[in-house]
């Protein structure tokens, strides 16, 4: 695809994919991703530049991975979400780094409320994402990179859920 893309389009994007998080339409947002070659990564909070591929990560899910986490997820036999999280994806400064042929580089400021138990945690960070534009003004998720500002997971413990 040769044409402008705007930070709009961008924004819009990122808008609908948080709305599909918060309302635990996982099956709807794991399709945002390549089938073939997506990917999702998260860091240590202590090595964010970390390579997934020599690197200790909190998350690094290929495309198998990242559909059976989904499906642990919504099947409520996942213990540490049942019952869910409720969450609200809050994004901001999205920014377009680049474009390399038909791949956006893409980063956007957020935080994440996750409720639970009468409990309110924040995950506060950057996303950085490689998006490949569709015909129909979307875009494909070829890598989503979630680097947490935390220094630590204390007082959250765990990433159980998806920020």
């Amino acid at each position: 695809m040769t044409s402008t893309i705007t930070r709009e389009q961008v924004e819009d994007f990122l808008y609908a994919e948080a709305d599909l998080l918060d309302s635990w339409r996982l099956d709807e947002w794991v399709g945002l991703f390549d089938q073939e070659r997506g990917g999702y990564y998260m860091p240590t909070t202590d090595h964010p530049d970390g390579d997934p591929n020599v690197d200790l990560f909190l998350i690094a899910d290929d495309m198998p991975k990242l559909r059976s986490r989904v499906e642990q997820l919504l099947s409520g036999l996942t213990w540490a979400e049942n019952p869910r999280s409720r969450t609200r994806h809050m994004v901001s400064n999205v920014r377009i780094l680049g474009r390399d042929g038909d791949v956006l580089s893409v980063t956007a400021n957020f935080v994440v409320f996750r409720m639970r138990f009468q409990n309110i945690d924040p995950y506060i960070g950057t996303y950085h994402y490689k998006l490949s534009p569709r015909d129909d003004g979307a875009f494909t998720i070829l890598e989503r990179r979630v680097v947490l500002d935390l220094e630590a997971l204390r007082p959250h413990g765990k990433v159980s859920f998806i920020v």
